[in-house]
């Protein structure tokens, strides 16, 4: 049986491929276990520094599996709640306590479930090819991996509502025009461009990543006395390890630095 979730390492970056090509990647619960198992393991593993999430074929994601939907599905109120709850959210959720960067490199549709993916990862880059939808509204159901708290703090309410209520496909170019993508690659160039991009932060103190981005997350939650307190305080545990002083040498010798993580 094909491995529905690859997981890889090198140069310090993790990739992560749904492979369910046929499918157009369409997730199944054993998937999103295997993704948040994959999580778990690159926060665990020190040889794990970034992160990039993909999709097999020619499609990032195209959701949940319709397949499974409809009539014939346990849809009792307490069930779906429940499965919502603990399955379809388990992924975004892991990501909230994930202080590592991951970098979502989108191929072809991210649709739905498929797209509230991606919009949970830290950062989205997509090839030329790329379409996104929030189809949800087709299917008479609501965001419930977490578009409807994404997408506006991304791309702002209004784009959210547009994109959310008409279930309309946008293509690549208008995702970054409207910032829900940072970069527009050929669909030849994306895994390599992405790959690229997820190394240049694993080159980087680990720690200082790590607590940069856990500083950016607070500040989305917290006043700014508290999140200065917090940056003041990283400061001090950044400054007490050896990254720090090898970093000012690596800089004052005009040399990569080799940091060992504190």
């Amino acid at each position: 049986m094909t491995d529905t979730v690859l997981f890889d390492i090198a140069e310090r970056v993790a990739t992560i491929t749904l492979n369910q090509p046929d499918k157009l990647n369409a997730f199944t619960d054993p998937m999103l276990e295997r993704l948040v198992a994959c999580i778990d393991e690159c926060q665990a593993r020190d040889d794990v520094r970034a992160v990039v999430l993909t999709g097999a074929g020619r499609g990032f994601c195209s959701g949940g599996d319709v397949s499974a939907m409809g009539a014939a599905a346990d849809n009792r109120p307490h069930v779906t709640k429940n499965y919502i709850d603990t399955t379809i959210q388990a992924f975004p959720k892991r990501l909230a306590r994930f202080d590592k960067p991951i970098i979502a490199a989108v191929n072809g549709v991210a649709t739905g479930g498929g797209l509230d993916l991606a919009l949970a990862c830290d950062l989205r880059v997509a090839a030329a090819s790329a379409r996104f939808a929030e189809t949800y509204a087709r299917l008479g159901l609501l965001p419930g991996g977490g578009g409807a708290w994404f997408l506006p703090h991304l791309v702002g309410r209004a784009w959210a509502l547009e994109l959310l209520l008409t279930a309309d496909f946008i293509d690549a170019e208008q995702a970054l025009a409207i910032g829900l993508v940072n970069h527009v690659w050929p669909d030849e160039a994306l895994r390599a461009n992405a790959q690229a991009l997820a190394a240049r932060m694993a080159r980087l103190p680990p720690l200082s990543v790590r607590l940069i981005k856990r500083a950016v997350d607070h500040a989305a939650q917290a006043d700014m006395a508290t999140c200065l307190d917090l940056v003041a305080s990283n400061i001090a545990i950044a400054k007490g390890g050896a990254d720090h002083a090898e970093a000012i040498a690596a800089f004052r010798d005009k040399r990569d630095g080799e940091f060992v993580g504190y």
